[in-house]
């Protein structure tokens, strides 16, 4: 294997295991072991676990933007449905068990580390992504938007894992149109 062939499977392995079972959860020694690389391997990209959650936070987050343009077209009738609808398919295939970004925010609260502030810079980057959709719609009161579509996503999340993606984002759909039929 590869130097980035094997920093890539310890960054999967490890964001795997960290989404099944936590961060606290997880010892290194297991990453090690079902990324079937040696100790050494794992300490020559990831000087510390801490490390290494602030990369598997961040190869999330670029996965999630990436996500989330490949299926928003900016110039449709209406963005922020797409969006919404977009963000339903990335719960249902990577996020079903609730979210990466919110366990980082509450098992790494106030430790004074980079990993909370990846995972907070992670959420308002939600805000701004849907105050820039307002304003490129010419939509007045873009910032009370932006605070209701990112409310409506969050919400979305949380209730995933109550009673499913599909049903979360359908009652998330619904709730959209009525946003963007009110600010029409």
């Amino acid at each position: 294997m590869s130097r980035s062939v094997k920093k890539d499977t310890l960054l999967d392995v490890a964001e795997r295991l960290f989404y099944e079972h936590g961060f606290r959860g997880v010892g290194l020694k297991q990453i090690i072991s079902e990324a079937n690389v040696a100790t050494m391997t794992l300490y020559n990209h990831f000087p510390s676990k801490d490390n290494l959650v602030e990369e598997v936070l961040k190869q999330r987050e670029e996965r999630y933007w990436s996500y989330l343009d490949a299926h928003v077209e900016m110039d449709s009738d209406s963005p922020f449905i797409l969006a919404v609808e977009a963000h339903g398919r990335w719960l249902k295939e990577q996020s079903y068990q609730g979210d990466l970004f919110l366990r980082a925010i509450e098992d790494y609260s106030g430790t004074d580390n980079e990993i909370e502030s990846i995972a907070r810079g992670h959420k308002s980057k939600l805000l701004k992504y849907f105050q820039q959709l307002a304003q490129r719609k010419g939509i007045d009161n873009e910032r009370d938007l932006a605070h209701q579509f990112t409310l409506l996503l969050e919400g979305t999340t949380s209730m995933t894992t109550l009673i499913g993606a599909e049903k979360a984002t359908e009652h998330s759909i619904a709730m959209a149109r009525t946003l963007v039929r009110h600010t029409s």
